[in-house]
């Protein structure tokens, strides 16, 4: 088992990678929680296939864990399929207990349209903390100029809202920044970056976002939502 850590000893810690290079980071997550202790959370977008690349560069045998909300596109889904190819990765999946069919039956059909907030709690936040449970660090993509709620994301952090240690590696970076480590590593990446998805979360909740559009635009158009509940 890890050490216990205080939220002063993890603002220290933050505080010491901040400005420094991601994969130090990562490494620091490493080195300090056991595997059994500490996941990547991946959702295959930009920010996450490049965690996987430099989290299996230090650990190959690190664990990962996606949600699947049997709402994704089929290019996530080719995209964890390549990912697993290229670095053979077993990523665990995390799921609603509740099927689509039995949403339907309950709520009506496409919960999405009516109640995003419900659905996402169903199919995402659920899940979320089944993947959690039992873990003592998670490693995620966010990035501070994704959305005004995450301006402030420390690199390493107690998560009140999990009751464990959040890491993210990546909060400095650009999605140029981004980017160029994608092209520079060769890493497989989800072909509807290429379409105009900046930002990729279920089928029926996201819309290509056009030039000068706020990159987290087409994620629940037409509501007042933005986040589906993961970070916040």
């Amino acid at each position: 088992m890890s050490k216990a850590w205080s939220e002063e000893e993890l603002k220290k810690v933050s505080d010491g990678l901040e400005g420094k290079d991601p994969v130090e980071a990562v490494r620091w997550s490493v080195d300090n929680f056991s595997r059994e202790e500490i996941s990547l959370a991946c959702s295959f977008g930009a920010e996450d296939v490049a965690l996987v690349d430099m989290l299996v560069k230090i650990n190959p045998k690190a664990r990962i864990f996606y949600l699947d909300t049997d709402l994704l596109f089929k290019e996530s889904i080719e995209v964890k399929d390549r990912l697993i190819e290229r670095y053979g990765i077993s990523p665990e999946r995390y799921g609603a207990k509740t099927t689509l069919e039995e949403m339907a039956k309950e709520f009506g059909e496409g919960l999405w349209k009516k109640e995003p907030d419900r659905c996402c709690n169903i199919r995402k936040m659920l899940p979320l903390a089944e993947a959690l449970s039992g873990l003592r660090c998670w490693i995620t993509g966010i990035r501070r100029d994704q959305a005004p709620n995450r301006a402030n994301a420390p690199v390493v952090s107690w998560d009140a809202k999990f009751k464990l240690v959040k890491v993210n590696p990546l909060v400095r970076w650009t999605s140029e920044d981004v980017w160029n480590y994608i092209k520079k590593n060769n890493v497989p990446y989800n072909v509807l970056h290429d379409r105009n998805f900046p930002s990729i979360g279920c089928e029926p909740c996201t819309k290509p976002v056009m030039p000068g559009e706020d990159p987290r635009a087409g994620r629940w158009a037409g509501f007042q939502k933005t986040e589906c509940g993961l970070h916040k």
